[in-house]
């Protein structure tokens, strides 16, 4: 089962999407969307509890 998270659950109107093998990838792809599109620089507890709550499991597809 892999990890996932959608912007729109934190900022809404925005269409980021990340997926990743484990929640750490998705918390690193999601931090560096932060950054580059909301210039989101300083990642506090806070911040990373957010993120943390919005990340979801999804199902692998089925190949």
């Amino acid at each position: 089962m892999t990890k996932s998270i959608k912007c729109a659950d934190l900022f809404p109107g925005c269409d980021f999407h990340a997926e990743a093998e484990s929640e750490e990838q998705v918390l690193q792809k999601a931090a560096e969307h932060a950054a580059s599109i909301h210039n989101v620089t300083e990642l506090t507890d806070e911040i990373v509890a957010k993120v943390k709550g919005a990340i979801r499991d999804t199902a692998a597809a089925a190949g």
